[in-house]
């Protein structure tokens, strides 16, 4: 199945075949090579209204994810038809991550891949709202990116070690 990816913003450069190849990769190291997943790049202005409409907070966000399938933590989709093999929506705020990358120093491609994979997270319904919820996501995302990074010589981590 593919990986949809629409660059929606022209402030920040995008290098679209790594990000690409990254989320196939984290995809495949979550079971779920064979759903489609829709990837966004936006802007801060698409990202405040989207943050603001869907989770009533008017400030832009570096990612947001909508899922094509309510699943557990965890568990895969199941379609009854080929139309249903779809995990749903990735919007990657780029503008907002660049500005971070900015002040912290982080390699932006690096933080792309490693926001897409907390967002692909939330796609099989992994969340953060308590503790708990956290601690699961995390260890999800530590063993996706490590597949990643066992794939690419990369060193990627989650970025919500500190969340709780």
């Amino acid at each position: 199945m593919s990986v949809v990816l629409r660059n929606a913003q022209r402030v920040v450069p995008v290098r679209r075949a790594p990000l690409r190849r990254a989320v196939c990769a984290l995809r495949a190291a979550l079971g779920a090579s064979r759903f489609d997943v829709g990837l966004i790049c936006a802007g801060n202005g698409l990202m405040q209204r989207l943050n603001s409409a869907y989770r009533q907070r008017p400030e832009p966000t570096d990612v947001l994810s909508f899922p094509f399938h309510q699943v557990a933590a965890g568990e895969l989709p199941r379609p009854r038809c080929r139309d249903e093999y779809n995990l749903g929506d990735i919007f990657l705020g780029v503008e907002y991550i660049h500005q971070q990358c900015r002040a912290t120093g982080d390699d932006f491609d690096s933080v792309l891949a490693v926001t897409a994979a907390h967002g692909l997270c939330h796609l099989l319904g992994y969340q953060h709202n308590t503790k708990p919820e956290w601690q699961q996501m995390y260890q999800k995302e530590v063993e996706i990116l490590e597949e990643l990074n066992r794939l690419t010589g990369a060193r990627l981590q989650p970025l919500t070690a500190g969340l709780f």
